[in-house]
């Protein structure tokens, strides 16, 4: 497999770089961005940060509006940024912002019309990093995640899954309970079906509970997030950490909302404390 690279751009001694692929896991072409610090350039294998994005965005939204090529370059640390779902003609999509294309919730589809090309966990946890290792210079036993609102659902679901994989894991305003807020009930319905067993291999405080995570966790939330009470209940989480031992900072940041404002007031802390744990 390999990578086109559609545009590059010199940042802190380092490159952002956006490359296009074909995937077997969608079965279509995907796009991800990816900055590489100084060290990178220079063939020198670095840990590496997925950042999984939220409801309606692509991998630019971070890119251009989280301001974090600083602290990763200070870091020496690679930022993958990916998509959020399948996109392009003949992919299934619904009128809503909060199914379809640009949702892909970060699992894989086992119901019609979604299954053929939304296989998102497959994508982010298999296809992509063994990709990245084989054209990036990706230190192989240093990879975090993080992501925010859909994509913090996905940091958290995804890290537990496959711990062998990502060694660290972080989020920003995640959806913790989706088998029991409004966007997960819907999204886990139309891609998985109506049985809620199956849903709780993608709900993070189940998982939490079943799998325990290796390390502890770092959470930053908005106090003035309009999604708090509804949709995102941190506090859900933290209990299941509670009760299964797993070492859990939720940040409660007062007067922020759900927006890349209150993202990129934070990101930088979340790369330099995965950078601190993945190179030990």
């Amino acid at each position: 497999m390999t990578l086109d690279l559609i545009s590059s751009a010199r940042a802190f001694g380092g490159e952002q770089r956006v490359y296009r692929h074909a995937s077997s896991a969608t079965g279509t072409p995907m796009e991800f961005s990816a900055f590489l610090p100084g060290q990178a350039l220079r063939g020198e294998a670095c840990p590496t940060l997925v950042y999984l994005s939220g409801l309606t965005c692509t991998w630019e939204n971070v890119t251009t509006k989280g301001g974090y090529q600083r602290m990763a370059a200070d870091c020496g640390l690679i930022v993958i940024a990916p998509d959020t779902s399948p996109r392009g003609e003949g992919v299934a999509d619904d009128a809503a912002y909060d199914l379809g294309q640009g949702a892909g919730f970060y699992l894989d589809a086992t119901e019609k019309p979604w299954a053929p090309h939304f296989r998102m966990e497959s994508y982010i946890a298999e296809e992509l990093p063994s990709l990245l290792l084989d054209t990036l210079p990706v230190w192989d036993t240093a990879i975090g995640i993080t992501g925010h609102s859909m994509g913090g659902h996905g940091a958290l679901t995804l890290a537990m899954k496959h711990p062998e994989l990502f060694r660290t894991v972080s989020a920003f305003a995640p959806i913790v309970n989706p088998s029991t807020c409004p966007w997960g009930e819907k999204a886990l319905s139309a891609y998985l079906g109506t049985d809620r067993a199956a849903w709780r291999h993608h709900d993070a405080c189940a998982l939490v509970e079943s799998r325990g995570w290796q390390g502890d966790i770092l959470i930053d939330q908005g106090s003035a997030d309009g999604f708090l009470d509804e949709q995102l209940r941190p506090w859900a989480f933290d209990e299941a950490c509670r009760k299964a031992g797993v070492p859990l900072t939720l940040r409660m940041q007062g007067g922020y909302d759900h927006s890349y404002y209150f993202v990129s007031t934070f990101l930088a802390d979340h790369l330099e404390w995965h950078a601190e744990r993945l190179t030990g």
